[in-house]
């Protein structure tokens, strides 16, 4: 089997096993050509970490296949604000005011409008990014007054813990405030995740197979 028939075999398998849920490619460290596999295989959603790494990437890929969905999966800087706007198509990690502004200002000098998701720091972790659960309601209505729409959440769970009450509380979130997308779950939890109520699942290493910060 080739490489390009293992990966093909993976997406296939993670597809199968994510049910009606979309599957996020984690394609962050991995190179064009691991990426144009995918693409062959018929995947067309993907996800990076970083703006930089992307815009390496990206841009010839979708010369060639103009119907890719790139999702931002990583932290944003705001200085990075109007480059992410003008390359991704879903932007996952909106987790602050000021990100929330510098979006809006971006978006006002592209005249491009990606969706948005709120990242939602989901077990309250000190160390991690993302939006208090107890604080999702007034940052949406930031988001709102800012003219930045918000249609979905994403998390990451603690580790080492299982993660079906957080995956749950998101679901209840997305619900309470009527948001039809939710991101959550990896290769390690994907298949909880899509129980629980994801409509996103964001997988890397499953697909790609294992390399240094893959998902």
């Amino acid at each position: 089997m080739t490489i390009a028939d293992n990966l093909a075999a993976n997406l296939a398998d993670v597809k199968a096993r994510a049910g009606g849920a979309a599957v996020i490619a984690v394609s962050k460290t991995h190179g064009a050509a691991a990426v144009r596999e995918a693409l062959a295989a018929g995947q067309r959603m993907f996800g990076e970490n970083r703006v930089q790494e992307a815009a390496a990437k990206f841009p010839a890929l979708r010369r060639d296949y103009p119907d890719i969905e790139l999702h931002l999966i990583g932290p944003l800087q705001t200085n990075k604000a109007r480059d992410a706007v003008g390359l991704f198509d879903v932007i996952q990690t909106v987790d602050r005011e000021h990100l929330v502004d510098a979006l809006a200002a971006a978006m006002a000098k592209t005249g491009r409008r990606p969706r948005f998701y709120v990242e939602v720091n989901i077990g309250a972790e000190p160390q991690k990014a993302g939006v208090a659960p107890t604080a999702v309601g007034a940052f949406l209505d930031y988001c709102r007054a800012a003219g930045v729409a918000i249609s979905g959440l994403m998390c990451i769970p603690p580790q080492g813990v299982d993660p079906r009450p957080f995956f749950t509380r998101m679901r209840d979130l997305a619900a309470q405030y009527d948001l039809p997308h939710v991101s959550m779950g990896m290769s390690g939890d994907f298949e909880i995740a899509v129980a629980c109520g994801a409509t996103e699942v964001r997988v890397g290493t499953a697909i790609f197979g294992a390399r240094a910060g893959a998902a």
